[in-house]
């Protein structure tokens, strides 16, 4: 997965090699600790700083072929190294000690990269929806035409939420940095508090607020829903370019490369593979927060069902979520759009959009609504049937003609309407394109 992705940035946060020389950290730094606590000679602690190292990556593994377990294979590692020192190495410590808090600060990293990445694609959208601020198209609303807004206003949309998923991310970041350095089953028996606050304050972390042998795993499930729904505001935009790129509609199209081949047996085809893809691997964010939620219910204080889970999750979810955030950025910046295309749809029903409008406008002159929507649906069927313009129904329409005039009725065919309360809508997310 980590290779196949190509996310070399938070991949790198995964990998043993580094994972290890977190642990590292967290063992000197607990060192550290008891040395102001008196517990550890200022002379050990020194010797223990210069030599401590576990060697290589490799070496670990080897060792846990023997222990049958990551952290003894560790711990045995550095402590070849440290001679009699070695007895002060992960002292009064639990595994869980060193996996938490290492899982807190990978998962905060990585959490950082993706923020950045995050905020790469809304800042490429924004340049979009300037560009693209007044294009007028048809909106659809259950596949069907309803009104006109622009391209810019749906772009908005989506930056809105790409606000709000950025807003999430953030408090799901802060939600998992904490760390725990209190001992077998939580309670600070065989290792002070004066420890942990040590270790965490070194390390930028909070200490968690009661944790068992573990930190409680509704912290994790958060962090992975929250880039789950992430993944599913890219798919949405990614479905909705889908849509858009339908042969019947092309209002827009993937930029598509020289030598690139859409189909191996159809030379014509130019298929949205980026944005299918993007809705393909969304499913695979969200399943892992299935797995993630059920890594929640742990048997008393601890058991280590969630281990194994993790271990795939974690690293899957963060390199998905970056990948797909640097993939649906270069999606929006190629994208090719079609103004002529959206003006061909945008009249293909003959007007029928500025029903609601003509509707209003019998209202206003003083007609209940069920007889004024009769009015103006007969009419707009009518024009579905004949394929005539609404407009010119509307003129010949007697009932219609007591109540509007023909200006009245012209007036309720302005598409520039549709466009006369965006600024509010950029303002909101924003945009200052004046």
């Amino acid at each position: 997965m980590i290779e196949r992705y190509n996310v070399p940035e938070v991949a790198r946060i995964w990998e043993d090699e580094y994972k290890f020389s977190l642990w590292l950290k967290i063992e000197l730094l607990v060192c550290e600790a008891y040395n102001k606590l008196g517990v550890i000679p200022s002379s050990a602690l020194e010797r223990i700083k210069k030599n401590a190292t576990y060697g290589s990556a490799e070496k670990v593994k080897e060792i846990e072929k023997e222990t049958k377990h990551d952290v003894v294979a560790f711990v045995r590692a550095v402590g070849e190294n440290l001679g009699e020192d070695a007895m002060y190495l992960h002292l009064g410590l639990t595994s869980s000690d060193l996996l938490d808090t290492t899982l807190s600060l990978q998962l905060r990293e990585a959490g950082n990269i993706i923020l950045r990445d995050l905020e790469k694609v809304i800042s490429i959208v924004k340049e979009k929806a300037k560009s693209y601020r007044d294009l007028l198209m048809i909106g659809r609303t259950h596949g069907v035409h309803a009104e006109p807004i622009t391209f810019g206003f749906k772009l908005a949309g989506w930056i809105a939420e790409l606000e709000r998923d950025k807003k999430r991310l953030i408090s799901a970041i802060e939600e998992v940095s904490v760390g725990k350095i209190s001992g077998a089953v939580g309670t600070y028996a065989e290792v002070p508090p004066e420890v942990e606050a040590y270790v965490c304050d070194k390390l930028n972390l909070k200490s968690d607020t009661a944790s068992t042998q573990v930190i409680s795993r509704d912290r994790y499930a958060f962090f992975i829903s929250m880039l789950a729904i992430l993944g599913s505001s890219l798919e949405r935009f990614a479905t909705e370019i889908r849509h858009m790129a339908r042969t019947e509609v092309r209002e827009v199209e993937e930029g598509f490369s020289k030598g690139q081949r859409g189909s191996s047996a159809m030379p014509h085809k130019k298929n949205p593979i980026n944005a299918e893809q993007i809705c393909g691997l969304a499913r695979v964010l969200r399943s892992n927060l299935i797995a993630s939620l059920e890594d929640m219910p742990l048997w008393h204080e601890r058991d280590i069902s969630h281990s194994s889970v993790e271990r795939i999750i974690m690293p899957d979810s963060t390199v998905l979520a970056s990948y797909l955030l640097r993939r649906f950025g270069q999606l929006v910046r190629d994208l090719v759009i079609y103004p002529e295309n959206m003006e061909r749809n945008l009249k293909l029903t003959g007007g029928l959009y500025n029903s609601q409008r003509v509707l209003l406008a019998l209202m206003r002159k003083g007609l209940p609504r069920d007889i004024a929507y009769e009015m103006v649906q007969r009419n707009a069927l009518k024009a579905w049937d004949l394929e005539k313009p609404l407009y010119e129904l509307l003129v010949e329409d007697e009932e219609v003609r007591k109540y509007l005039t023909e200006e009245d009725l012209k007036s309720s065919f302005t598409d520039e309407e549709y466009k006369k309360n965006l600024d509010i809508v950029y303002k909101r997310v924003g945009i200052d394109d004046h």
